[in-house]
């Protein structure tokens, strides 16, 4: 999907079915990362929703299903949104639930604080 995309061979609907991949994904790492679920977990759920993302591809679009260069390159997507949607949230965590310890540097990491109380 996203190689048809880069190459121009993409409809308007095709671009909004990735656009919808990508969201899913971040909200399954987001999801994950609600209950405190590793990485590990929530990469094989990320390659599994890539599956689903060449089927929809192949469904609606005639698209190939088991490609495999199109579903590293949808997995890759998948995990990248994933990964980071499941870093933030982690992060955003740590600094509200345990605000007395750790503060934010970024939108997906924290430090522990420095000083006294």
């Amino acid at each position: 999907m996203l190689r048809a995309i880069l190459t121009g061979n993409a409809s308007i609907g095709l671009f909004v079915l990735f656009l919808l991949a990508l969201a899913a994904a971040w909200m399954t790492g987001r999801a994950t990362a609600q209950g405190w679920e590793s990485p590990v977990r929530t990469a094989v759920y990320l390659l599994l929703l890539a599956l689903a993302i060449r089927f929809l591809h192949m469904a609606l679009y005639g698209g190939t299903l088991l490609d495999p260069i199109d579903y590293v390159i949808d997995a890759v997507a998948a995990l990248v949104a994933g990964l980071s949607g499941h870093r933030y949230n982690i992060a955003t965590q740590m600094v509200t639930q345990y605000h007395w310890l750790y503060e934010r540097t970024s939108p997906f990491s924290w430090k522990e604080r420095s000083g006294g109380s």
